[in-house]
């Protein structure tokens, strides 16, 4: 439906001042890919050549690149072979993008080397390549930067694949917050590479599949059921497919984590729908995540929260003690926490207000109702968060040490 400008006219009586109101309508459509693509860095692949700006005449070819460390160290030599290759001119700019970096100083660098590099956000969109927090830092510069330049992303992480890498939320922390200061800027293209995955450590693979469990939790039992019978063999082999049955197994999980997310994304982009499934396992997490910093990992105060929710969805008989039992087994095989010495009553309390306030007054707290569904609550007591974190803590053999 085209927008509409209308006006209201009060100027009839002469003995009061006059009155005029315009009323303007307007809606911005919006619209990006996301699509799968293996070898993204292999020069017969075009995809990232030809995304976002495919009718750019090859002698006019210029990209800038935000690339973080870790990635550059590993693939910075195959990139700029990439486009050497095609002949485009490519300014390639690390940063280091941790959670303790993610900053408006990052932003403004990113910024910056933009200006400095002179941008045709008409024909040149920048290229984000890492993780969620470069994905996050270099989606905020974007949008600030002459009120929206173009951008593509290629996340090397599970998490940026699954969740940072498919959404239009940018963010970086402030005072104290997670991602307290951000936008909505949908990507042009988002290119799904699960090759990268082969050169990330254990433990961040698992911080990902943290996520994938969170959509199989609340929406997905067939994902579950895959994430049980296959999550160990996904992880061990980093979702790389050695065998006819882990590479099945990791495309089917892979394929539908990204489509249960997007399902959920797509009908509130802009969150105007406060009771949102995708906020499973975000309602203590920021504030643990913070707290802990840089003990957690995000997908791992993801599982502490989802574990936190589901046994208080257990002590209200909306899970079963069989299913409860089923969660925590899949958890620790994917070797995600479901205890940690931050996870304090008092912490876990005030969590909630300061989310509670953000979701305009209400908790609208989603909790598991058996495995694939839910349901959402605005009751949840502190003395229900106490007991199920007292649980959590005692349960033997569940609670791990997470290395730093």
């Amino acid at each position: 439906m085209p927008g509409r400008l209308s006006v209201t006219l009060n100027d009839h009586d002469l003995t009061v001042p006059p009155s005029t109101v315009w009323t303007v309508e307007a809606e911005q459509p919006v619209s990006y890919s996301i699509k799968v693509s293996r070898n993204v860095l292999d020069p017969r692949n075009r995809a990232l050549l030809n995304a976002g700006a495919p009718d750019t005449q090859p002698a006019k070819r210029r990209r800038f690149v935000v690339i973080d460390r870790e990635v550059h160290r590993l693939y910075g030599r195959l990139l700029r072979s990439y486009f050497d290759h095609h002949y485009v001119l490519c300014e390639v700019f690390v940063i280091d993008a941790t959670e303790q970096n993610k900053s408006l100083e990052a932003v403004a660098s990113v910024v910056a080397r933009m200006d400095d590099f002179g941008i045709d956000r008409r024909r040149e969109p920048v290229i984000a390549v890492g993780g969620g927090v470069l994905l996050d830092i270099v989606g905020l510069a974007t949008s600030l930067y002459r009120r929206g330049t173009p951008y593509i992303r290629v996340p090397t992480t599970l998490i940026g694949l699954v969740d940072a890498g498919v959404g239009v939320k940018t963010g970086v922390n402030f005072n104290g917050h997670k991602n307290r200061l951000g936008t909505y800027e949908a990507p042009v293209a988002a290119l799904l590479d699960r090759s990268f995955l082969k050169t990330m450590n254990r433990r961040h693979l698992s911080n990902g599949l943290a996520e994938i469990l969170k959509i199989a939790l609340v929406k997905d039992a067939v994902l579950f059921e895959n994430l049980e019978a296959h999550g160990r063999l996904l992880l061990e082999e980093s979702l790389q497919g050695s065998s006819v049955q882990s590479e099945t197994a990791a495309r089917t999980v892979l394929r539908r984590a990204v489509q249960g997310m997007l399902e959920e994304l797509q009908p509130n982009l802009r969150e105007s729908k406060l009771e949102r499934l995708v906020d499973y396992g975000h309602t203590f997490s920021p504030a643990i995540e913070m707290a802990a910093l840089p003990d957690l990992l995000h997908g791992e105060a993801v599982a502490l929260d989802m574990a936190l929710t589901t046994e208080i969805a257990y002590r209200r008989g909306l899970v079963s003690s069989t299913e409860r039992d089923r969660v925590v087994a899949v958890m620790a095989a994917l070797d995600l926490p479901v205890h940690h010495p931050t996870c304090i009553p008092d912490l876990l309390a005030r969590a909630l207000a300061d989310t509670t306030r953000h979701r305009d007054g209400q908790q609208r707290l989603p909790l598991p109702r058996g495995i694939g569904d839910a349901v959402f609550v605005n009751d949840v007591t502190q003395d229900e968060i106490a007991r199920a974190g007292a649980a959590l803590a005692i349960l033997p053999g569940l609670t791990r040490d997470v290395d730093a």
